[in-house]
């Protein structure tokens, strides 16, 4: 059974495009690259051939050679076992990096045979691309897939019509009626997450305990990753900054990552290659500090000061070990874990919008912070997150003082209203509400 995808809309102008170029599909194990794709070309196309690279041994030899695109065809066609023609074939090539010259054949596809459509993926394409492969550098598109979104999770779940409230409507009383029914689907998310095996699972059973024991044995592989694909002296690193991740989003104020929190002793120069590691994986998002709201912020981050986040707000539940009664009772979902579950879910509900990036600003001090900076056309917004309904504001007040930005967001599980240049949104609301001020 396949669950809808937003990201099949952009395949979809991807297959269309004048401008085509093979596509790289990015994104951790397991958030469903694979079956997007096949579903995809299931759809979208007359045929499809799907190869798989994992422990394909022909594969790596027929890339070994010259990157001839006529002669690659040949043998794609005697792999699949599919009559492969232009335009009405799609080729998906799975798990590539464990070929690395089939990345570099794709410069070959795009300049000699573009009339292919290509796609490419696997769950540790970062780490490759980083590994000194040469790589056909703007000679692919690029698309990253994330864990099931707010809106994609409501509609696996049958909830169409509140999907579509959620990102059509315009009227605050309309949002507000529903805005327990929204909150109440928060807090499923909240334990439940993105990750599509979970996802399904919770959707057909509604078993909290299957949902539970899934997102354990994905964090078991993933751990398991570390120790085939790294050696032995940067796995453990890897695992402790992997452990980590709880310890440092609960600390009450400062969030920024603390090395000392890996360990007595424990050094920046030691672990810069395990976070990248982390974060080349898309097991971990890093969200810089900036030292001032201007354009561009990429600009004014410092590389030295960041928060670490994990790639999916179930799965971070789940490390946690935070009982489902902790977060589904009251409105205890976001005020546990001193507030951590509604940074995490505001910055996966952000990571879906295209071309946003993320940063912080706090204060030298750390008398203030702000949870989140983000460029968004030709505005820079401030974004604090409120765990609960208090929607005391000390840092934000701060940072318009200093800054006087012309939009600014306290982001809450409160009603939306609006005080002068500060807007209250629903944190459900929140990537729709940036969505609008991006166009």
């Amino acid at each position: 059974m396949f669950f809808y995808r937003e990201k099949i809309e952009e395949l979809k102008k991807w297959q269309n495009s004048g401008r085509r170029k093979p596509l790289i599909v990015r994104g951790a194990r397991q958030v469903g690259k694979t079956e997007l794709l096949r579903e995809f070309g299931r759809t979208q196309y007359e045929k499809m051939a799907y190869i798989s690279f994992h422990n394909n041994s022909r594969m790596a030899t027929l890339f070994s050679g010259d990157f001839d695109a006529g002669r690659l065809i040949q043998g794609l066609k005697a792999e699949s076992n599919v009559d492969i023609e232009p335009e009405n074939t799609l080729i998906i090539l799975d798990e590539v990096q464990e070929v690395p010259n089939a990345l570099a054949a794709l410069k070959s596809f795009y300049e000699n045979a573009p009339e292919y459509h290509i796609i490419v993926a696997g769950s540790l394409l970062g780490v490759a691309i980083h590994q000194g492969i040469s790589f056909p550098v703007g000679k692919v598109d690029y698309l990253d897939l994330n864990p099931f979104s707010f809106r994609e999770f409501l509609l696996a779940l049958g909830e169409e019509q509140l999907a579509r409230l959620l990102t059509t409507t315009t009227d605050p009383q309309l949002i507000a009626a529903f805005h327990g029914k929204f909150v109440e689907y928060l807090k499923t998310y909240a334990y439940i997450g993105g990750m599509p095996e979970v996802v399904k699972s919770y959707a057909l059973e509604k078993s909290w305990n299957e949902a539970r024991r899934i997102q354990k044995n994905i964090l078991r592989d993933y751990v398991n990753d570390f120790s085939k694909h790294v050696p032995d002296a940067l796995t453990r690193r890897i695992g402790q900054v992997w452990d980590s991740i709880p310890a440092q989003l609960a600390k009450e104020n400062n969030k920024k990552f603390m090395y000392g929190l890996l360990g007595h002793g424990a050094r920046a120069k030691e672990y810069e290659t395990a976070l990248a590691w982390l974060e080349d994986a898309g097991l971990i998002r890093k969200v810089n500090r900036i030292k001032a709201p201007r354009m561009p912020l990429r600009s004014y981050a410092d590389a030295s000061a960041f928060k670490v986040y994990h790639l999916d707000i179930g799965l971070l539940a789940a490390m946690t070990g935070l009982d489902e009664r902790v977060l589904l009772e009251g409105s205890h979902v976001f005020t546990e874990f001193k507030g951590a579950l509604a940074e995490q879910f505001a910055l996966q509900e952000m990571a879906n919008i295209e071309g946003l990036v993320a940063y912080y600003w706090g204060m030298d001090d750390s008398q203030a912070e702000i949870e989140f900076v983000v460029q968004v056309g030709a505005e820079i917004v401030p974004v604090e997150i409120k765990g609960g309904q208090n929607l005391r504001a000390k840092s934000l007040g701060v940072y318009i003082e200093k800054f006087a930005p012309r939009i600014a967001i306290r982001s809450s599980l409160a009603d939306g209203k609006r005080t002068g240049e500060i807007f209250d949104v629903p944190i459900f609301l929140l990537r729709e509400f940036l969505e609008k001020v991006k166009r």
